[in-house]
């Protein structure tokens, strides 16, 4: 399958965006829409994952800047990568993994250090194949278990 990542830009890419969440988050994890949608989308940085014949597969977004400051506690060059999501046909291609490199190297681009996630319990283990460390106790966010990993650039 031959897929391109890109960071999107502008309202028809947004619309591709929130086209992937609203599948894997809104319809399939079944997370209220409006835990989903927040006001974060619109300073962040969204890589974009589209295939061949131009539909979406996949997305992500890097925090960054004074709200990354307010999410990751203060601490100066960490950047949270979120809202990371494949659609079910793409699964298992390679496809999540190349979304999060694509957000570290965005965040390199930002001059971050390190880079914080919030994942799902049952990604812990992709996330960890990817160089990422757990650290704290499991929480729930949108009713899901998770636990925030960090890794350093």
């Amino acid at each position: 399958m031959s897929t391109t990542i890109r960071v999107a830009e502008g309202e028809a890419d947004l619309a591709l965006v929130h086209g992937v969440r609203r599948e894997v988050f809104i319809v399939e994890q079944e997370i209220p829409e409006d835990e989903e949608w927040d006001d974060l989308d619109g300073p962040s940085e969204h890589v974009l994952a589209i295939g061949p014949d131009g539909a979406a597969l996949g997305t992500a977004r890097l925090i960054h800047g004074e709200p990354a400051l307010k999410l990751t506690g203060g601490i100066e060059g960490r950047v949270l990568l979120g809202r990371l999501a494949v659609v079910r046909a793409a699964r298992g291609t390679g496809l999540g993994a190349e979304l999060v490199r694509a957000v570290e190297a965005a965040g390199l681009r930002r001059g971050a250090r390190e880079v914080e996630l919030h994942a799902q319990v049952r990604a812990l283990g992709f996330y960890e194949r990817l160089g990422y460390t757990a650290e704290g106790p499991e929480y729930l966010d949108g009713g899901i278990p998770h636990r925030t990993m960090t890794r350093v650039l």
